[in-house]
């Protein structure tokens, strides 16, 4: 189980900004904040190393690039068992068909988001990845029709 991290209130309104943009610079952190520069480049290089910020990413709309389907996958593993999770969490992040994928509870062991141009690379996607695989009981498909709500990680800020 990962450990909480000793964050202060300055940690969290860093936090803030660089979820909202995270090539706002030093700077205009440090104005909003209130405390120096060099002080929030010490705190970002400690949230780093603490692995409270685990990633500088850009988020892309798919939809932008070339023409995508969404589709939500639920899948229930025959055995809900450490071998068969690791063996399937091992398969499907190899596939850079799948952009999202959560162990949950309940009946279902995992709900994956795959993103696909067209329906057939997703049927080919299922026949090597689900319908192969001797640890998959069932997966149901859902394909998603329109975004309703785009992941926007300002919305997280209720977290902290």
């Amino acid at each position: 189980m990962t450990e909480n991290a000793d964050l202060d209130s300055f940690d969290y309104r860093i936090i803030d900004s660089v979820r909202r943009n995270n090539l706002e610079p030093a700077r205009t952190i440090a104005d909003r904040v209130g405390l120096s520069e060099s002080a929030v480049l010490r705190r970002l290089r400690r949230l780093r190393s603490i692995g409270v910020i685990i990633a500088d990413v850009a988020l892309i709309d798919p939809a932008r690039l070339k023409p995508s389907i969404t589709i939500h996958v639920l899948v229930e593993l025959h055995q809900s068992n450490l071998r068969a999770e690791h063996a399937f969490t091992n398969r499907i992040q190899q596939r850079s068909e799948v952009i999202g994928a959560w162990n949950v509870t309940g009946k279902t062991d995992f709900l994956l988001i795959v993103a696909v141009a067209s329906i057939e690379e997703y049927q080919q996607f299922s026949d090597e990845v689900l319908a192969a695989s001797e640890d998959v009981r069932m997966f149901e498909t859902l394909v998603s029709l329109r975004e309703i709500v785009r992941f926007d990680p300002s919305r997280a800020n209720r977290l902290t």
